[in-house]
């Protein structure tokens, strides 16, 4: 990140340039048993490396500004509750749209920025279209599927429902895969389930939640993500947000590294999306700063890189408004809907 001096003389808080990049999407390609099987994880080292982020790498002042709006347009806005209503997701596409109050980014000297997207049930998608058509914003609505959060429902009615949410307007569809393939290395079953889900996405984007927490090993993970890669994911996803253990630092380590295995394999890019316990600022530096080291700066964008989360977002305006002011402000006046 860098700096630049306003015309009034005060220290604003800019992105740095990052380089933009086409993102051609991934087609995926034939199921490699040999490469599935040869995947490992030295679960140990993973957790030593892990340790080491947040005591190793620190933004400051200024700069933590930058890190922090940054890491705003790659939030993936969220509600998934069975109490949502068309006015609670209104109220979250408003905040989605404007999520940082005018007068903090008037006095970071920035222009409004967005979130990367926002995320909903299937019944709220056409709530969430319109609303942001109203708004004049154009953001991708992603909608959970495929029997969300267990993945359990008859496997035609999760293919249907993923053609229903892109019919419905869905640009992006976040779907959970059945865990028992990769309990049982059942492999050559989750590609074929992976392949099938791509297929009915069409052109909308799709990302595979693999559930780590109920994955049993770092090794399964590493597998498992290479086989939703190997089937065509745009994204690969760690949780749902409904798992006892959600996205943790080995995990996202774990998938990291065999997003950029595929990567150096294949030559297409595969994005990453961390979900479930992000909800303070300091956590999302710490999560950026691992996608700089181990991906690089072609990562830090909104087609690679999202945050699934909801109470982030507020946590990280109360620290920008913290730079601006020097003083806390009350959670609730930096509500999400």
């Amino acid at each position: 990140m860098q700096t630049e001096t306003s015309k009034t003389g005060q220290t604003s808080a800019v992105s740095s340039q990052l380089p933009q990049v086409t993102v051609p999407r991934n087609p995926g390609m034939p199921l490699d048993m040999n490469w599935v099987r040869s995947a490992q994880a030295n679960t140990s080292a993973i957790e030593r490396r892990a340790a080491t982020l947040g005591a190793r790498r620190s933004v400051k002042k200024t700069h933590q500004a930058a890190w922090l709006l940054k890491a705003i347009t790659m939030i993936d806005l969220t509600t998934l509750s069975g109490d949502d209503t068309e006015g609670r997701v209104r109220r979250l596409c408003a905040k989605a749209a404007n999520p940082v109050r005018p007068e903090i980014m008037t006095a970071l000297g920035m222009d409004p920025v967005t979130t990367g997207a926002v995320c909903v049930y299937h019944e709220m998608i056409e709530t969430a279209v319109a609303t942001l058509k109203g708004l004049d914003v154009h953001m991708p609505v992603a909608a959970v599927s495929t029997g969300f959060p267990a993945g359990l429902s008859p496997y035609h009615l999760r293919v249907e429902e993923i053609r229903e949410s892109v019919r419905a307007g869905a640009e992006e569809i976040d779907i959970v895969i059945s865990r028992r393939h990769v309990l049982t290395g059942n492999w050559q079953a989750l590609y074929d389930e992976m392949r099938d889900f791509r297929e009915a996405c069409g052109d909308a984007h799709v990302k595979a939640i693999l559930a780590t927490g109920e994955l049993g090993s770092l090794r399964n993970v590493a597998r498992a993500s290479l086989v939703c890669m190997m089937a065509g994911a745009d994204f690969i996803k760690t949780s749902t947000g409904k798992e006892s253990v959600n996205a943790t630092l080995p995990v996202s380590l774990v998938m990291i590294r065999a997003i950029r295995d595929y990567f150096d394999a294949t030559g297409y890019k595969v994005g990453y999306k961390p979900a479930g316990g992000i909800s303070k600022a300091k956590d999302a530096l710490v999560y950026l700063s691992l996608i700089k080291e181990e991906l690089g700066n072609d990562w830090l964008n909104p087609h690679l890189f999202r945050f699934g989360a909801s109470s982030l977002l507020g946590d990280i305006e109360r620290q920008l408004e913290h730079h601006v002011t020097g003083h806390y402000s009350a959670t609730y006046r930096h509500p999400m809907g």
